[in-house]
C-alpha cells in the first residue's frame, strides 16, 4: 500500500509524516533517513491499528469529484 508523506527540511534535520495516518511522524538527518524512519512508523501505526481493531474489516472505497 502507498501512503503520501510530508518532508520538512529544518536546521536539524528532515522530519516526515503521513498525513493520513494521524500522529504517525518520525525525522532523520537527512532525507533518505526520514523515509526509512517514516516507514518504520507507518507500519507500526497499521500493526497497532490492527490490533485495537480486532475483528474489524479494513477496505479502500474510491470517491471520484463530479
Amino acid at each position: 500500500m502507498k501512503y503520501p508523506i510530508l518532508l520538512h527540511k529544518s536546521e536539524y534535520g528532515y522530519s516526515a509524516s503521513a498525513p493520513s495516518l494521524p500522529g504517525c511522524h518520525s525525522q532523520g538527518k537527512n532525507e533518505r533517513e526520514a523515509i526509512v524512519n517514516i516507514k518504520d512508523a507507518i507500519r507500526v501505526y497499521l500493526a497497532i491499528e490492527r490490533q485495537e481493531l480486532g475483528a474489524t474489516k479494513w477496505r479502500e472505497v474510491e470517491v471520484a469529484f463530479a
